[in-house]
């Protein structure tokens, strides 16, 4: 069944947003008002008398006449405090300079207010300078108002056209320059980090990290979760996402369930989930114990990789640990029940969640829905239907159409038609699969003009039929004997450029077969072959034995090709042992196919055997197949072998290689057969040279 989406985590298990992070950061705002403390140094690479200080903040002096000004300036907006800072500070306006700004803002520094009106009104006028920026984002750090801290340093860094090559070291700097006298919080900091990783600069991110650490800061666990996550969410980061959980812990970073959680479900993403387990087995000696989420990750892990074994044994270390299976926990247990075709032991599950008062969502009732259906019990896949309109759980489109498939498929095709108009009553529009999906449940009823009319009906509402429409379609008309309308449709299939699937040339097949027409069915399976369906080919040369249908050795041949150029010779064999059974007699060109394939497959020995078979029943074997063994038996230094088959090759004329003609006269000349090597040397200049010059002139 299509589209039963995957069961996907909240954000905890993937990535953290930047609103989450930032109410974090507001929440635990006490933590920052460290600046070194010796747990932090103990676990450091650095100690605290190596920590480097922040340096004294030292601005550019005022003259006398811009100190008066500054004076003037600060005198008239603290006085005239109600009025409005742009109506004060007009007088100024052409008067004032960016050095002004640093210089009025030391005044007004205590002001808080005052400061984001000054800030925002010289905004309005000129861009800030990089050290005002900074002096601003001091002074709102220091009042814990990480929303403007935030908006400020975003800013700066979301504006087009900015190298963060050039600026990050001017920002970085002036930031450090600033810190000590305008604010000294290091969730500035924190802050600068979480931008950085929000706008994708993850390198720069990290360097800023390194840092801190020169400065004896080690950025908050929020912040590293920050970025763990964002790196957890790109499947090319995932090294670097391992990296930075391991050197962040070894330089202060005490990471906590959150960060465990992030890492395990990357490793369950990406199919790793053995290791994700053993972490999750470690994370008590690392100091955190894991929740129902650590432990959920795993099992949706184990159930995306169908191991329900696994799965049983973490549930039992979780109901060891006092923790109860949550919805995740259910609903992942239930997809894989379900996928196993085990529907009658996942609505248990499903039962267990209820009588816990978890309430499972849509996509589990779906897919236990969609369960039933396929084994054909859809009353019990009626009733979780009402079930689920009754918890007010509302069926969507994915719901309707997988029970209208269900019913389609047992032939309650009035039924069907039933649930579409419910469907339709309740608001919902069917889409291109329902109408295919009711087209076919009306051709394999026989009702192929119903069907037709629903095709139109399709295309009136733009709906573009796909090859499993008009594959509907065909096999309807097949089935009546309608073999000529067929064809017709499978002229306008091919002039849409639809690509024909096994499904249709299976209908047409059977359609030919049905009306006696084996050679035109034969004639279908070379095409099949011609358009590369391998494994369908194999399906339908199954599906012509079981009618009674026998092949000939070149629909055999046809097929063993194929597997042979895809080095599949297991699959190759069975077909000739197949052939064989069926009374087919090889030809030539079997032992052809078979031989080069197996000396592909570095079988000689197969091939030796092969070979001599194909020359007791009278075969010669093409030049590429007697090129194809002696060069097997070369590279496995069977000479004896090789030279047997050069020998033969020559004595039925085929045109030797000149490599072989340089290889066999060395060999004869070593072993002592002189008279024999001169005349492969005089052969390989009248055959290979000759030739060569005669097509030069020619």
């Amino acid at each position: 069944m299509r589209r039963c989406s995957a069961f996907v985590f909240p954000y905890h298990c993937q990535v953290l947003s930047y609103h989450q992070y930032l109410g974090s950061v507001t929440k635990h705002m006490s933590f920052f008002s460290y600046s070194t403390n010796s747990a932090v140094a103990k676990r450091s690479c650095l100690t605290l008398t190596a920590a480097r200080s922040f340096p004294d903040y030292s601005p550019k002096k005022p003259s006398i006449r811009d100190f008066e000004l500054v004076q003037h300036i600060s005198t008239s907006i603290k006085q005239r405090y109600s009025e409005h800072v742009r109506r004060v500070l007009k007088p100024f306006e052409s008067k004032i300079k960016p050095d002004h700004i640093v210089w009025v803002l030391m005044t007004i520094k205590n002001d808080y207010k005052l400061v984001i009106d000054f800030f925002d009104w010289w905004c309005q006028r000129r861009d800030p300078s990089i050290e005002v920026r900074c002096i601003i984002v001091h002074i709102a750090a220091a009042q814990k108002d990480a929303r403007i801290v935030h908006r400020l340093i975003h800013d700066f860094w979301a504006r087009p056209g900015v190298d963060v090559t050039v600026f990050f070291p001017q920002f970085l700097e002036k930031l450090i320059y600033t810190y000590k006298d305008w604010g000294s919080n290091p969730f500035v900091f924190d802050i600068f980090f979480q931008v950085l990783v929000e706008l994708g600069s993850l390198d720069y991110g990290r360097k800023l990290f390194d840092k801190m650490l020169h400065y004896g800061l080690v950025l908050s666990v929020s912040s590293c979760n920050f970025f763990l996550s964002r790196l957890s969410h790109e499947i090319e980061e995932h090294k670097m996402m391992l990296k930075v959980f391991n050197e962040f812990s070894e330089v202060g970073v005490c990471w906590d369930n959150e960060s465990h959680n992030i890492v395990i479900h990357s490793l369950c993403r990406i199919g790793k989930v053995k290791e994700a387990h053993n972490l999750l087995l470690q994370m008590e000696l690392r100091g955190c114990m894991p929740d129902v989420v650590s432990y959920s990750t795993v099992i949706n892990g184990y159930c995306a990789a169908g191991q329900l074994e696994s799965v049983m044994k973490i549930i039992e270390e979780m109901q060891v640990k006092g923790l109860k299976p949550n919805a995740f926990t259910f609903n992942s247990i239930i997809l894989l029940l379900s996928k196993r075709g085990k529907v009658h032991d996942a609505e248990k599950i499903l039962r267990e969640m209820t009588s816990q008062r978890i309430t499972a969502d849509n996509v589990v009732y779906t897919t236990l829905i969609d369960g039933f259906c396929k084994t054909g019990n859809i009353s019990a896949a009626y009733g979780l239907f009402n079930e689920m309109q009754s918890l007010n759980i509302s069926p969507d489109l994915i719901t309707y159409t997988t029970l209208i498939s269900g019913l389609c498929q047992t032939g309650n095709i009035v039924e069907a038609d039933k649930l579409l108009n419910y469907m339709l009553g309740r608001g919902l529009e069917p889409d291109e699969f329902i109408y295919t999906t009711l087209i076919d449940g009306y051709c394999k009823a026989g009702e192929i003009r119903t069907a037709f009319s629903l095709h139109n009906k399709m295309v009136q509402m733009q709906f573009v039929p796909n090859i499993v429409t008009y594959t509907t379609l065909v096999d309807g008309l097949c089935k009546l004997g309608e073999l000529e309308t067929a064809n017709e449709l499978l002229q306008e299939m091919c002039g849409k450029g639809l690509e024909l699937n096994i499904y249709t040339y299976n209908s047409l097949v059977n359609g030919f077969c049905k009306a006696g027409d084996v050679n035109q069915a034969l004639k279908l399976m070379e095409d099949m072959e011609a358009a590369g369906m391998l494994e369908e080919g194999d399906k339908l040369l199954k599906w012509m034995l079981e009618k009674g249908i026998i092949p000939n050795a070149i629909t055999y041949n046809s097929l063993m090709k194929q597997y042979s150029v895809r080095n599949n010779m297991c699959m190759t064999s069975e077909i000739y042992k197949g052939m064989l059974d069926q009374g087919v007699v090889p030809n030539a060109n079997t032992f052809n196919i078979l031989i080069r394939g197996h000396c592909k497959a570095r079988n000689m020995k197969e091939a030796w055997f092969l070979h001599k078979e194909m020359i007791k029943k009278g075969f010669t074997p093409t030049l590429e197949t007697y090129h194809a063994l002696i060069k097997g038996f070369l590279k496995r230094k069977k000479y004896s072998e090789a030279k047997e088959l050069f020998e033969e090759m020559r004595r039925y004329g085929l045109l030797a290689d000149k490599e072989f003609y340089s290889i066999f006269a060395d060999m004869n000349y070593e072993q002592g057969n002189f008279d024999l090597a001169l005349e492969l040397c005089d052969e390989a200049v009248e055959k290979c040279l000759t030739d060569k010059t005669d097509n030069r002139n020619a």
